[in-house]
């Protein structure tokens, strides 16, 4: 399908003004979690300009995948596999975010690090574009689960169980994806997910399932790119713990 080049150049400008308003919010000597993805990358790409210039100083990265790792010290961005207890700031993109800011996660295949260094992190930033906000998270994008490729075919028997019709990620050559880990990726389109939190536990209780791309309740705030400008999203549950707290 054609695409216009002029769109496809402003959609990247809006990503990088989310980008460089998450980068904002880092800080000399911090420890920050690297995100996967074509909108991550640009806030990774910011920070390396950064530290170049001098504006930032001390930052040791924590890379969600072996692409990012490379990107980043190509950049000359310090990095570490093995962060020491938390992780002070991560930006990283999303596929789909509902109203409770809730993500799916894992189109480019780096679930399994990216929910890692999430639960790790202080404050997870996640900076996407418009079209990736859904009222029901399933409604638009499938979800990434990642298993091990022994017994393979009774995990996509149990997730058809679940209601969900399920393919098995492949590369353009056809052979199946493979992530870092070398695991496989089974896309299941459930559909609208109205309850995710319990979709999640079920998956996280199944034996095989290395993980999956719900991310419930790890976002503390979105950045929003679109033509009307930058929007920055907080968890309604957020809003009511910081009302109670002042009362």
């Amino acid at each position: 399908m054609w695409e216009d080049p002029s769109e496809n150049a402003e959609r990247t400008r809006e990503k990088q003004q989310a980008a460089d308003r998450a980068v904002e919010c880092v800080e000399s000597g911090m420890v920050v979690g690297l995100g996967a993805g074509s909108t991550a990358i640009l806030a990774v790409r910011r920070i390396g300009q950064l530290l170049r210039e001098g504006r930032l100083r001390d930052i040791v990265g924590v890379p969600c995948s072996s692409a990012i790792e490379a990107e980043a010290r190509v950049l000359g961005i310090p990095i570490t596999l093995d962060p020491p207890g938390a992780v002070d700031l991560t930006i990283d993109g999303a596929d789909e975010v509902d109203p409770e800011l809730n993500l799916i996660k894992g189109g480019g295949g780096a679930l399994l690090h990216e929910k890692i260094v999430a639960q790790a992190s202080l404050r997870e930033i996640i900076i996407v574009d418009e079209g990736k906000l859904s009222p029901v998270l399933g409604t638009h994008w499938p979800l990434p689960v990642e298993i091990v490729p022994f017994g393979g075919h009774s995990q996509r028997h149990f997730l058809a169980s679940l209601g969900a019709h399920v393919t098995v990620r492949q590369q353009r050559d056809g052979t199946p994806f493979r992530t870092d880990q070398g695991n496989l990726i089974l896309d299941c389109a459930f559909g609208p997910i109205p309850q995710p939190a319990e979709l999640a536990a079920k998956l996280d209780a199944r034996t095989g399932i290395v993980e999956h791309g719900l991310f419930i309740g790890l976002a503390t705030e979105v950045i929003v790119a679109s033509v009307d400008g930058i929007r920055h999203l907080t968890p309604p549950r957020a809003g009511h713990r910081a009302a109670g707290q002042g009362s």
